[in-house]
């Protein structure tokens, strides 16, 4: 095992992933804020606030957000699992996310989805309705809404435990082969799910999922925890040919997958090519879209941003928490906002800084008020005991 990888399974960090998380949770607030004022008015039935003065650039950034923002996400928490994994148990590990996952869940789902509905009625100058329906096994539009990734991840957790503790005796495959694997499978997968039409969410009161991206979401989390298994972050980037290339090509399968995705919506009944062709252009552009844009933000943070300062260090450590929080602050501030006659982009920009902002705040306020509790608490218990012994 290399120095970065045992370093990474004793729970040392690895910066330019904390710094990555941390801005995907910025992408996220942007994607959310961007859902208060896109113009195709498909968020407007069930997100937080819908406020009339749209713009249609929020829609266009969300569809390229969507590409690979959780996949990422998803990525980080695969190579961290198999960390985790390493120096515990498997029950303690189990336990661990538990605690980290299912608890804030539970208690997120108890009283933040409750201020959702408040929110989402009162911004549209709605009665409120009966309090048992304002819970997400109740509520009938959103579910858990944003919540859906703690259990999800929650359950892959789960899967990569399983499978650990089978042993089964798999070939020893490389991380090139592994990522061409998901790639592969993601795409039939997603060719199946749209021939069979089962496009949109399945909804439970303990596991929400998007048909279409399940799957993917899964295998970006297995090539994370490849990704540790072969040592990947370990050696400092070596050369910049493929990074450029990247970078100075990946526009072309984006444009092709944001081109063939709108089509339909803009020219219904009709065909760029045909039939069947677009759909084959549709997900094979969206899964190179996928692998260029995963590589572009994991190279770039590897290579420029693998660094800690006190402030990145303190936003990293906030992150998760203003995960959970991000989408109560992004419609408190939207309805303070609504009246304002201000264009729609500017909205946009605000809602989106302040958001990220606030957030952090709140979190760290909460941290610090916390660990001041904690320090009277043991400090009073620590009196206890000497007073006891007579010291």
């Amino acid at each position: 095992m290399t120095t970065i990888t045992q370093n990474t399974a004793e729970g040392n960090r690895i910066h330019f992933l904390d710094n990555l998380r941390t801005f995907v949770v910025f992408l996220v607030i942007l994607c959310h804020a961007g859902g208060v004022y896109e113009s195709s008015g498909i968020w407007a039935s069930f997100w937080i606030v819908d406020d009339p003065s749209v713009n249609n650039t929020s829609g266009l950034v969300n569809i390229v957000l969507d590409i690979f923002m959780m996949p990422t996400l998803f990525l980080i928490s695969g190579y961290l699992a198999a960390a985790s994994l390493m120096r515990r148990t498997p029950w303690s590990f189990v336990k661990s996310k538990l605690r980290r996952l299912m608890i804030p869940w539970i208690i997120a789902a108890l009283t933040l989805i409750p201020v959702y509905k408040v929110i989402f009625l009162y911004s549209r100058n709605l009665p409120q309705e009966h309090w048992t329906t304002y819970f997400h096994w109740s509520n009938g539009i959103w579910n858990q809404n944003w919540l859906w990734f703690l259990p999800a991840l929650f359950l892959f957790d789960l899967l990569y435990v399983l499978l650990s503790s089978l042993r089964i005796k798999v070939p020893q495959i490389s991380l090139k082969s592994g990522i061409l694997g998901a790639l592969l499978l993601g795409f039939t997968y997603s060719l199946v799910i749209d021939q069979l039409g089962l496009f949109g969410w399945t909804k439970t009161p303990l596991l929400d999922f998007q048909n279409e991206r399940l799957l993917i979401y899964f295998l970006t989390f297995l090539v994370g925890v490849l990704c540790f298994k072969r040592g990947a972050f370990d050696a400092k980037p070596k050369g910049r040919f493929l990074f450029y290339a990247v970078n100075a090509t990946s526009w072309i399968p984006i444009t092709a997958y944001v081109s063939f995705l709108l089509f339909p919506w803009l020219k219904p009944g009709q065909n760029i090519v045909s039939p069947v062709a677009d759909k084959l252009i549709l997900w094979s552009s969206f899964h190179l879209s996928l692998l260029c844009l995963v590589y572009t933000v994991v190279e770039t943070f590897r290579r420029y941003l693998n660094t800690s300062e006190r402030l990145r260090e303190q936003l990293n450590r906030n992150s998760y928490y203003v995960y959970i929080i991000h989408v109560i602050v992004t419609g408190g501030l939207a309805l303070l906002m609504l009246e304002m006659a201000l264009p729609s982009l500017v909205k946009y920009a605000i809602l989106t800084v302040s958001t990220f902002v606030l957030s952090h705040l709140v979190v760290s306020v909460v941290r610090l008020a916390s660990a001041r509790t904690e320090g009277r608490i043991g400090a009073s218990m620590l009196v206890s005991r000497r007073e006891s012994v007579g010291v």
